[in-house]
């Protein structure tokens, strides 16, 4: 285990990009009992080995839940990291693929990272430091993938909207309030309430489902995932970056933002003690960084604009702080996300893939 969740560290030692998780939770993700994900799943943690030195890993874990709500038989990779040699990626990938086999498994799909929430391989857009839980690898894991015969299955986008470099929402979207309370004046708008966090954190977790069910690759989200990423999220929540949108006051709609703590972490090199957590707690509402985590709207309410009404709210919070925004993941195929995101100004910076292999 130490070899497992040490080896990045290593790998990424002279890559200025690269920022350490915080390495209290590595270390504890991967055991019984401290993830959902994993501890629903049949899984299996693989490190490579030349001689002594360690040289690269992976998880391979089949998700019941995931085959289930698709009716698939797939297996899944994860946390892989490798040194530039498709001798050891191979070795990772064979080994997965024939404990996935062993148990029943048709196709392999990843990388799908169930510790960080982190989709795909960043092949487009390595000039921009990776936000917290997204994905920041070397340009080569791609062609490591390829060589072992995995292809691309749904490639996953990142916006960004960044006011220290003259963003601003165009003026045609500042009149759209105006247009929603004519039209449905029983529309209203508030922040989160953290005195009732488990509360909206619910509330979150049923717009999500419903909102968003039927999109590709998502399962819905437990009560544990949701308790999950309440503990995650708790320290460095800021109410201005999360929001609901409401009908005579049930919520219909939510925003999930949060401070890209990444910039603290790599100050701390993913320690919390002695002065790590300290930082995190006080630093997190000062940072300029945020990300654009979720955003959903019930089915019934998705033709109104609704989600164009929580970007301006969240825009409209965060604007004084002069705040780079990033949003991802974005589907490439979700055409009416994407075409929102780009008549609100936001531009594409980074791409990740997803790849998938029959066996």
């Amino acid at each position: 285990m130490r070899d497992f969740v040490g080896f990045p560290s290593v790998l990424y030692s002279g890559d200025d990009r690269w920022v350490p998780p915080i390495l209290a939770a590595e270390r504890s993700a991967y055991k019984p009992g401290n993830n959902a994900v994993l501890d629903r799943s049949e899984r299996e943690l693989l490190v490579a080995y030349d001689g002594d030195r360690v040289v690269g890993r992976v998880v391979a874990y089949i998700d019941p839940q995931f085959n289930a709500h698709f009716g698939t038989r797939t297996g899944f990779f994860g946390s892989f990291e490798s040194v530039d040699d498709p001798a050891v990626s191979a070795a990772l990938f064979s080994a997965s693929e024939a404990w996935f086999s062993a148990r029943g498994a048709d196709r392999v799909r990843g990388p799908i990272n169930p510790v960080a929430e982190c989709w795909g391989f960043l092949v487009d857009g390595f000039g921009a430091p990776p936000v917290y839980m997204s994905p920041y690898n070397p340009p080569y894991y791609d062609g490591l993938a390829r060589a072992s015969g995995y292809e691309g299955v749904k490639d996953l986008l990142a916006y960004e909207a960044d006011a220290a470099k003259g963003y601003e929402v165009p003026d045609r979207f500042k009149r759209f309030e105006a247009i929603v309370a004519a039209r449905r004046p029983s529309i209203t708008t508030r922040r989160v309430d953290l005195k009732r966090l488990e509360r909206d954190a619910e509330h979150i977790r049923n717009i999500l489902n419903i909102g968003v069910d039927g999109n590709w690759g998502f399962v819905p989200v437990g009560r544990e995932e949701m308790a999950a990423v309440v503990k995650d999220l708790k320290p460095i929540l800021d109410p201005d970056a999360v929001w609901f949108v409401e009908d005579k006051g049930v919520p219909v709609g939510c925003c999930l933002g949060f401070p890209d703590i990444n910039v603290i972490l790599k100050e701390t090199g993913g320690r919390l003690f002695p002065t790590g957590a300290l930082k995190l707690l006080f630093g997190a509402r000062r940072l300029r960084d945020y990300r654009l985590w979720g955003l959903a709207v019930m089915p019934e309410y998705q033709s109104l604009g609704l989600d164009v009404l929580l970007y301006l709210r969240l825009s409209d919070a965060l604007a004084p702080r002069k705040v780079r925004l990033e949003a991802n993941y974005i589907l490439e195929d979700n055409l009416r996300i994407r075409n929102a995101l780009e008549k609100l100004g936001m531009a594409a910076i980074k791409t990740y893939r997803v790849y998938e292999k029959g066996l």
